[in-house]
């Protein structure tokens, strides 16, 4: 029930915001956007008393639009890729950040903001991860996929809600994970999963000052075959504070519920000085 509540509060709160937010009507062709981000950080000890450890990290960030209208049609399309690796003194490498994420949803305009909707969701990670010296995953495995007819709400570009009642999500994994057990809800011995249910997608984007953008990705799945009532929630918020045309400070958490995966919120948050290159 809190869940539920927390996203009737958000998805009220984008057409709250929607209500006082006026933006002109989209132009045929392709409108492209996009930057790359490296964040570092880096701490460094010598006879400190109160104690630390040396250790330094990086992170390399991709969050690309490319968006196509004509006419009554739209179509968006959003990459984002993330990876990051830290070094601490005496210790191995290990990665901070790994992600690999398309979506593509494509809208006929129905009436006023209302459109037609089909979208399609893919999520991976880029490379491999090991637990105890064993791997637990890697490139495409697993591997995600969602697609499915439904509703848009779009109000522009930066603003907008998809709602997919008939979703099909498929999981994928290499057979060598499900050897001895059951991985990312995949049944020992198998390579796949199938599940039928109902999707929400919100995105939403604004300036709250000048130099200061925030940009919020909600993404819910409720599975109709199985435990209906357990919610998987993925939730983005990226900020990014401006200090010149290169310079920013960027703060990204992402949170994280599928009882498939783990039972529990998984977290990440990534802070830091970044270099910026827009296009």
């Amino acid at each position: 029930m809190k869940k539920l509540l927390a996203i009737i509060l958000f998805l009220g709160a984008l057409t709250l915001s929607a209500q006082d937010d006026k933006k002109e009507e989209p132009k045929d062709g392709w409108k492209r956007s996009g930057n790359i981000t490296f964040l570092f950080n880096q701490s460094a000890f010598n006879n400190w008393l109160a104690g630390g450890t040396n250790n330094i990290s990086g992170t390399v960030g991709l969050n690309y639009n490319f968006n196509y209208t004509k006419g009554d049609w739209a179509w968006d399309n959003k990459l984002i890729a993330s990876y990051g690796l830290t070094k601490l003194k005496g210790e191995e490498i290990q990665k901070t950040d790994d992600r690999l994420e398309f979506n593509s949803l494509v809208g006929k305009k129905a009436s006023g903001y209302w459109y037609y909707s089909a979208f399609l969701n893919f999520k991976t990670q880029i490379s491999s991860t090991y637990a105890d010296g064993t791997q637990t995953s890697h490139f495409f495995s697993p591997a995600y996929f969602q697609f499915g007819p439904g509703m848009l709400w779009k109000k522009h570009d930066n603003l907008k809600v998809n709602i997919a009642p008939a979703t099909s999500k498929v999981i994928l994994v290499h057979g060598h994970l499900t050897e001895t057990g059951e991985a990312f809800g995949v049944a020992q011995g198998e390579t796949s999963r199938y599940e039928l249910g109902a999707a929400v997608n919100a995105y939403y984007k604004l300036d709250v000052m000048k130099n200061v953008s925030v940009e919020n990705i909600l993404n819910l799945y409720s599975n109709y075959l199985e435990d209906f009532q357990n919610v998987d929630i993925d939730y983005t918020i990226n900020v990014v504070m401006k200090v010149n045309k290169y310079l920013s400070a960027n703060l990204s958490m992402q949170t994280i519920y599928d009882d498939n995966a783990y039972e529990g919120f998984q977290t990440r948050e990534v802070f830091g000085l970044g270099i910026n290159y827009g296009f």
